[in-house]
């Protein structure tokens, strides 16, 4: 049976206040407009709510049992109101982000600082993974947004670029004497290589671009992290591709030297994606705001 949700809250204010009169001084009505709603309530339900008093009115048995239901779900929906006017003020929540290590330490981290610095409240869960893997947590539903690297190809992802990066070949001291001249794909081809696993975006499109010159190229190591793609570098083990981007510290104390090419890997982007067909938590919305700004 489909009864309106008001005539419930008015039957618990006469039930709380004992009083028509009462309740409709606290519900800002009118007794008949009261009085009404009850008699309506009683005749939706065929059963008496109410005896009336001198003094005002009571709960029948079968109006306490009622109560007792009604009270408690009215409670849960003033509850879920409050709830999620905190969430659209940023009061409470979480935040669901899928992001690679590499863009969580040398792009992301900054944001996250800020963003918890001005909404304390606002529960993080930070999920680790390579593009791939965070596409389809975006589809399963497991996290709220991905920051990874683009390009990729997908109709049911919402994209936008954030910031444009350049790969790049780096070397410690025995490559640097050995490289005096610009190389071209064929001469970078026939050093030791060292590349992150085939799985990553950031490798398959480096790979890609380099095929598409003519040149395939087999790495003699492969690694899970930007970080040991410098760190191998620096100790000679081979030429690294890496990010100009998040190699700075590393460039600038010449701890690995960049390779000059005849032709350079074309820039790609790292962007933010979440779905199409699903709409963004207040917190998600904000983070991502935070992020077009820079």
């Amino acid at each position: 049976m489909s009864i309106k949700l008001d005539l419930y809250k008015i039957f618990c204010e006469v039930a709380k206040c004992g009083s028509f009169s009462k309740a409709a001084k606290s519900l800002y009505m009118t007794q008949p407009a009261i009085s009404q709603a009850i008699m309506q309530l009683e005749s939706n339900l065929e059963v008496r709510l109410f005896t009336r008093t001198p003094r005002g009115v009571v709960l029948t048995n079968e109006g306490e049992i009622l109560f007792e239901y009604v009270n408690s779900g009215i409670n849960l929906i003033d509850v879920g109101e409050k709830k999620v006017m905190e969430s659209k003020n940023l009061m409470a929540g979480e935040l669901r982000i899928g992001v690679g290590d590499t863009i969580s330490r040398y792009f992301l981290l900054p944001f996250l600082e800020e963003f918890h610095s001005k909404y304390p409240n606002i529960k993080l869960k930070i999920i680790n993974r390579t593009t791939l893997e965070l596409c389809d947590l975006l589809k399963s539903g497991e996290i709220d947004i991905a920051i990874c690297n683009l390009p990729i190809k997908d109709s049911s992802l919402e994209i936008i670029k954030l910031i444009d990066i350049q790969d790049i070949f780096v070397c410690g001291e025995k490559y640097k004497d050995k490289i005096s001249i610009p190389l071209n794909f064929n001469e970078l081809a026939e050093f030791p290589l060292i590349l992150l696993e085939p799985k990553t975006n950031s490798r398959r499109y480096v790979e890609k671009y380099i095929l598409s010159k003519g040149v395939k190229i087999e790495p003699e190591i492969e690694l899970g992290s930007h970080d040991l793609l410098l760190e191998f570098a620096k100790i000679n083990l081979g030429i690294s591709c890496v990010v100009r981007e998040f190699s700075k510290e590393y460039l600038e104390a010449k701890s690995v030297y960049e390779i000059n090419l005849v032709e350079e890997v074309p820039k790609r982007s790292i962007g933010v994606c979440f779905l199409k067909t699903v709409s963004l938590s207040p917190a998600a919305t904000r983070f991502i705001e935070d992020l077009e700004i820079e």
